[in-house]
């Protein structure tokens, strides 16, 4: 390697380069890391030359190459150091741009990157090996200086200063995010952080281990290493075996995740954390650590001797068996080998639970389990207060799905639909009733909701043949096409135009109702006229605003229709079918009856003269919304989802529908009878010679 201690890496002074800057994960991380340490001098995207990235920790001018950006720089402020945030393909095109045009001054490259090729991974570190760069990653979330104040990355996150004051432990780590996590812990063993390095865990790691631990061996202010582990490749063997060699000097807590992985066959995410050989396994990982260290793995019931053989020990190191035990073991090796704390008043590692719901459960377990909520910190609590304040919807967090589902399972016997027996289903309940279940995730509330739900579905089979998504279904009949093909080429013709404006008018009724205190749309109390008028008056001030501007005005979703349109009062008879039997039952769907008072109310004060059908769209809207209301309302459901369901009822319709169009269109039309002939079709463009 070209450093010669971890300060080597990155330290105060450097000047980073980035690359694919104006891309959403590389803007955002450089915007932040610029507030941190003001260490980005520029960066550079294809497209982009001279746009400029305003921060408040200054600007970052833009380049539209690499080869740009060092020829428009003096150069006494070329980078010395590099963050690669292209795409996969691209990376190695970009590697060899900053050697080609860089190597006098580059001295590492962080490549944030994942799933890179094991071939472009092995050709990028020929390529830097040859100019004598240093290369980190690929797939590290990148690297920080505590004592400098500065990072390459998204270490630290947005609360660098919170999770890593200064101190003697360096952490390396193959998962980015654990870096954030141990430097977290280490403070409840009143440690902080010198380093924390992100190696990344794609098949190749570029600067592996062994390399890394040399570094903090010739580091000053590393006086302790931990290291975070996950199975796959012969990295951490060969580590042991150099420590071995060398005598390694410094003591190392290591903590090896994944034994889980290997009873349960569940993967960890990293495309290099696969077990292949021998050594590759977590169980064999912890094996050689514990040999090298001579103790067993450190546990929170044993009662630590400090002998001079307990010292010559711990002068090595120790492996901990859960990722909490990381700061007593810690505390251990720094109180026997006399390495003084870095933080006067250390954080005491307990649980805080930032929810607490155990319901009945609750009066099961044991009081002690029975947690109160504990403080949230920031700037989390700020968002939980936001998002409590809103008043429909949950935003759920994000996780990897792969293999997955809250909606279905399989036991290997029971096949299930979130949580019930599809037997069960089968046997009690409508096929109604398994949609609405698996669409929301409960049943429906009872028979009337059930009723509604099928008569969306039954009013979305069919407009008639000349509708564009019928249309679909015949077309791929007359090619020759088989039943699924045509029920595909039904829905490939449904958009935003046709079928989804339901998703539209939910997000309208959202809008509309979402600040009103409605617990059953179906007895709301609510006086709708009212409603109505002040959503028709700003409908005509829009109109008139797009109008006096020569513009297109936004239109309400869901109102008028292709057919249904020259009466002076219209309506879409489906719509009106569900509108009836909504009143039969002597209910009021407070959405659809505000649909039907907006239309009076465009008509009375001048913006349309005549009243605009409800569209069946609309109905469909008004009904679904109706039932996801009490799911929104108890945010168990998300906005998007509310405004999916209305359009995926319509397609699940018209596809059926489509299936109908296709075998009638099968059994008596001929092939290619769908085609419009030369003679009807208009040509717009004059004929050309080459």
């Amino acid at each position: 390697m070209r450093a010669k201690t971890l300060s080597d890496l990155l330290k105060k002074g450097d000047r980073i380069a980035v690359s694919n800057i104006t891309g959403r994960e590389a803007s955002k991380v450089s915007e932040e890391s610029q507030k941190y340490c003001a260490n980005i001098i520029g960066g550079w995207a294809l497209g982009k030359g001279g746009e400029i990235i305003q921060t408040s920790g200054g600007t970052i001018p833009v380049f539209a190459t690499f080869e740009e950006l060092m020829r428009l720089t003096s150069p006494e402020m070329h980078p010395n150091k590099i963050i690669i945030y292209s795409p996969p393909a691209a990376v190695y095109g970009e590697i060899k741009e900053v050697v080609d045009h860089g190597r006098e001054s580059i001295e590492t490259i962080f490549v944030i990157t994942e799933h890179v090729s094991v071939e472009v991974t092995a050709k990028a570190y020929s390529l830097c090996r040859d100019a004598g760069i240093d290369i980190i990653g690929c797939n590290t979330l990148g690297m920080i200086n505590v004592h400098d104040q500065v990072r390459v990355g998204a270490v630290g996150g947005d609360s660098y200063r919170e999770a890593f004051p200064p101190g003697s432990v360096t952490i390396i780590s193959n998962s980015g995010n654990m870096v954030n996590t141990i430097a977290g812990y280490l403070q409840a063993a009143g440690m902080g952080t010198a380093y924390g390095i992100s190696t990344g865990k794609d098949t190749l790691i570029l600067t592996p281990v062994k390399n890394l631990l040399e570094l903090a061996r010739q580091d000053p202010l590393t006086k302790l290493v931990v290291l975070y582990v996950e199975p796959g490749g012969l990295y951490e063997h060969e580590a042991i075996e150099v420590m071995k060699q060398t005598g390694f000097s410094k003591p190392v807590v290591v903590y090896v995740a994944g034994t889980i992985a290997e009873k349960h066959n569940i993967s960890l995410g990293h495309a290099g954390a696969v077990v292949e050989g021998r050594f590759t396994t977590a169980t064999a990982k912890m094996a050689e650590f514990d040999a090298y260290f001579k103790i067993k793995a450190f546990t929170t019931d044993r009662r630590y001797r400090k002998t001079s053989e307990l010292r010559e020990i711990l002068q090595r190191g120790i492996r901990v068996t859960a990722l909490h035990h990381i700061p007593k073991a810690v505390r251990l090796v720094c109180d026997t080998l006399g390495i003084p704390r870095d933080i006067s008043s250390a954080k005491f590692l307990k649980l805080n639970p930032w929810f607490v719901n155990l319901g009945e459960l609750a009066r099961q377990i044991p009081h002690e389990l029975d947690l109160a909520p504990g403080n949230i910190p920031q700037p989390y609590a700020r968002q939980v207060k936001e998002q409590e304040q809103s008043k429909l919807g949950i935003t759920m967090s994000r996780q990897n799905m792969r293999n997955t589902s809250h909606a279905s399972s399989n036991d290997g016997v029971t096949p299930r639909v979130y949580g019930y027996s599809l037997m069960d289903i089968m046997s009690e309940k409508s096929f109604t009733a398994a949609l609405i279940l698996y669409w929301t995730g409960e049943l429906p509330r009872d028979q009337f909701e059930e009723k509604l739900a099928e008569m969306t579905l039954i009013a979305a089979l069919t407009n008639g043949p000349g509708t564009i998504s019928a249309q679909g279904a015949k077309l791929s009949s007359s090619a020759g096409n088989t039943p699924n093909t045509a029920m595909i080429g039904t829905l490939a013709t449904m958009g935003t135009t046709h079928g989804g404006n339901g998703a539209e008018a939910v997000r309208f009724l959202i809008d509309v109702f979402g600040n009103e205190n409605i617990d059953d749309p179906y007895n709301s109390g609510l006086d709708v006229d009212v409603i109505a008028k002040k959503s028709a008056d700003e409908f005509k001030k829009r109109k008139l605003s797009a109008k006096e501007a020569s513009l297109e005005y936004r239109r309400i979703p869901c109102l008028g229709h292709p057919v249904f349109r020259n009466d002076p009062i219209n309506y879409d008879p489906r719509e009106q079918v569900i509108y009836n039997y909504i009143k039969s039952q002597g209910r009021t769907n407070v959405f659809l009856e505000f649909y039907h008072r907006l239309v009076h109310a465009i008509k009375d004060n001048g913006s349309m003269n005549k009243v605009l059908a409800v569209n069946v769209d609309a109905a469909l809207a008004c009904v679904w919304l109706g039932i996801c209301w009490r799911h929104l309302r108890e945010k168990h459901m998300t906005i998007q989802r509310a405004m999916d369901i209305p359009f995926i009822a319509f397609a699940l319709g018209r596809a059926a529908g489509g299936a109908g169009e296709y075998l009638d269109h099968n059994d008596f039309g001929t092939d290619m009878d769908m085609r419009i002939p030369a003679r009807d079709c208009r040509v717009l463009s004059k004929p050309r010679t080459l």
